[in-house]
């Protein structure tokens, strides 16, 4: 199934055979496809590239797509690799975090910085956070082989 290019969100670069590789939904998505093109919300003289996540329901294209800009696909990278880092070492911690300090890392962007932290205002952390690590451990495998990938890519830019 290809991915539609008569749409808003003009593709220029496509993965249509996404929904082998998504995780563990492989097989059994409705996320069809990935796109980097140009974004929908594009203005008169002003160009800006967006990812975006192509959905099918089966019978038709999704209004549950997203796009998203280049910046913030990059700042999700940022985070669940920020979210990784503590969680190889969040067991040290009864809660999995320190009570006292939420404050993972203030990930300097742009002259300011992305706050990353344990979101207490979630009146079930203490249960949530539990669930969330072993999804994360599930899930280490699938992680790990695409963060391997893009450590090998970003090596290759120079990075």
């Amino acid at each position: 199934m290809n991915i539609p290019t008569t749409l808003k969100h003009k593709p220029v670069i496509v993965v249509e055979n996404y929904e082998n590789i998504d995780g563990r939904y492989a097989y059994d998505t409705d996320a069809k496809g990935l796109s980097l093109g140009l974004a929908q919300w594009n203005d008169r003289g002003k160009v800006e590239i967006s990812a975006k996540v192509w959905r099918h329901t089966g019978g038709k294209w999704s209004r549950q797509s997203e796009e998203l800009p280049l910046h913030r696909v990059l700042d999700l990278a940022i985070l669940v690799c920020r979210t990784k880092l503590h969680f190889q070492d969040a067991y040290r911690y009864e809660s999995l975090y320190d009570e006292s300090n939420t404050v993972l890392d203030r990930v300097g962007l742009q002259g300011d910085a992305m706050t990353v932290q344990v979101c207490t205002d979630n009146e079930k952390i203490k249960e949530d956070i539990k669930l969330f690590s072993q999804a994360l451990s599930d899930d280490g495998e699938r992680i790990g082989e695409r963060l391997s990938t893009l450590s090998r890519l970003l090596k290759e830019m120079g990075y």
